[in-house]
């Protein structure tokens, strides 16, 4: 068993995840109060702060691990990341956030965790460059002697049907980790992706407003009469390139960019990649593929693989917030696995050394 403290923890997409694994989720944190209350919710047995990690004292945490028993940590720290996304040529210096990673730090030189896994936008090692936080975060935790691999993933290639490329950073103070092989797409063990029909199809036909009687958060914004007439007008997979002149906004009738706004989803292909948007058919190809609304909390979660007895508390919007800031639950579940096997090797090797 390997033990999971849980740091910008979100609703739990992570901690799902490795739930999902094998693993033992013990604590988390995070200071949006709304995914607290999701939080608190799903994973009843672990030790919940609804704190700022900036204004936490690392040694908080030290009665709390010294109480466990003595089995391996996992430290996962997947922080806010849209200064990171937005990050482009220039600094961002107004934004506090981009410290928070090396916030995630002290708590990793403190304690010393077997394991440690963050995941965030790809534009995270861009940040500032060599001087940046992600390099001075690598650099640190090799200096408290951990084995580190990183790279770009796609969520595709785990099982998420969703288009969402991905930074994924890993670390061992055991021995050398390697990152897991893909679990979908042609050469591995399911040659074809997930898709979107995979994942909602099977759900209730809901209108636009409307809150499925079965499940709460199946439920869908509502749509002025103008986007209701746009989307009736967009075929599945289309967008508003499909639509009769008298529908089109005025900034949209001489520019061609952006066509994913205002778009439907196809069946049998991943979708694009969520946003903190993900319900709000203006904001991007989250439209339907067939009924005329935007896809529903519950399609959003299912899309970022939650199991579908997994409770979103809050406003439409913070629901949407939670789901798209969350780590996809395939994504984290296929790690957790990794990180399972990778220790049983490691007391096996260690084992027979000893005899």
């Amino acid at each position: 068993m390997i033990d999971v403290f849980d740091f910008f923890s979100g609703c739990g997409g992570t901690s799902k995840g490795f739930e999902l694994a094998g693993l033992d989720i013990q604590m988390a944190i995070d200071s949006d109060k709304d995914a607290a209350l999701t939080y608190r919710n799903n994973f009843p047995k672990a030790k919940f702060y609804c704190e700022d990690i900036r204004s936490f004292p690392t040694d908080s945490l030290s009665s709390f691990v010294s109480s466990r028993q003595d089995r391996p940590m996992l430290f996962c720290g997947c922080a806010p990341c849209q200064p990171f996304s937005k990050q482009k040529k220039g600094k961002n210096d107004q934004d506090n956030r981009i410290s928070l990673l090396l916030e995630f730090l002290r708590f990793i030189q403190f304690f010393l965790p077997e394991y440690v896994f963050i995941e965030n936008v790809p534009g995270l090692q861009n940040v500032y460059g060599k001087c940046g936080p992600f390099d001075t975060f690598v650099t640190a935790l090799k200096k408290s002697l951990y084995q580190v691999e990183f790279k770009s993933i796609s969520s595709q290639d785990y099982g998420v049907p969703q288009k969402r490329k991905r930074l994924v950073l890993i670390a061992s103070r055991l021995e050398y980790i390697s990152f897991p092989d893909p679990t979908h797409g042609d050469g591995w063990i399911n040659t074809r992706f997930t898709t979107v029909a995979d994942k909602i199809k099977h759900l209730p036909a809901i209108e636009a407003g409307e809150v499925c009687s079965q499940d709460s958060n199946h439920r869908a914004a509502k749509l002025s009469p103008i986007n209701l007439a746009r989307i009736k007008a967009t075929p599945e997979g289309g967008d508003r390139r499909h639509w009769p002149a008298q529908l089109l906004l005025k900034c949209h009738k001489d520019y061609v960019g952006h066509s994913d706004v205002y778009g439907r989803m196809r069946w049998n292909t991943p979708a694009s990649g969520l946003t903190t948007r993900c319900i709000s058919y203006s904001n991007g190809r989250f439209g339907h593929p067939e009924q005329n609304r935007a896809i529903s909390v519950r399609e959003a979660a299912c899309l970022q693989t939650f199991p579908e007895d997994f409770v979103f508390l809050g406003n439409l919007n913070s629901m949407a917030r939670q789901i798209g800031n969350a780590v996809p639950v395939d994504v984290a579940r296929v790690f957790g696995e990794h990180f399972l096997i990778h220790y049983q090797n490691y007391c096996k090797t260690k084992d027979s050394k000893a005899a």
